[in-house]
C-alpha cells in the first residue's frame, strides 16, 4: 500500500485568495515606558478582508463608503461554490437552476425540469 503525501504550499495568489475569503484582524497594543512611566501608547487595529467578507461579518467601513452601489449590493448577496468548478455563485441561482459557468445542475433544479 503507497501512502499518499499532500502538500499544503500555495503560491502567493492562493494566500492571497484565502486571507481575502476568511479574513485577517490585527490587534495589538504598544507601550514605550521608562521607569514605570509610560511615554508612547499605540493602539493598531486593523482588517484585512474582501468587500463581501466584510460585509458578511458587519465590519465598519470608513465615513463616506458609498453602500449603495451594485457592488456594494452585490456583496451581500450570499454566495457558495460550485461542487463541480468551484467558482463562487449566488446560492439562490445554485440551488434554483445551477452554475452558470459550467453548467452543474442541483438535485431541485433536476426535479423541476
Amino acid at each position: 500500500m503507497e501512502a499518499k503525501m499532500e502538500t499544503s504550499g500555495g503560491t502567493l495568489v492562493d494566500v492571497i485568495d484565502r486571507i481575502l475569503d476568511k479574513g485577517l484582524v490585527i490587534n495589538a497594543d504598544i507601550t514605550i515606558s521608562i521607569a514605570g512611566v509610560e511615554l508612547l501608547g499605540i493602539k493598531l487595529r486593523a482588517a484585512l478582508a474582501s468587500f463581501e467578507t466584510a460585509a458578511k461579518y458587519g465590519l465598519e467601513f470608513p465615513s463616506g463608503t458609498n453602500v449603495e452601489t451594485a457592488a456594494w449590493k452585490e456583496a451581500l448577496v450570499a454566495k457558495e461554490d460550485c461542487p463541480q468548478c468551484v467558482k463562487r455563485v449566488p446560492v439562490e441561482e445554485l440551488i434554483s437552476t445551477g452554475c452558470p459557468w459550467c453548467g452543474w445542475i442541483s438535485a431541485k433544479a433536476r426535479a423541476v425540469v
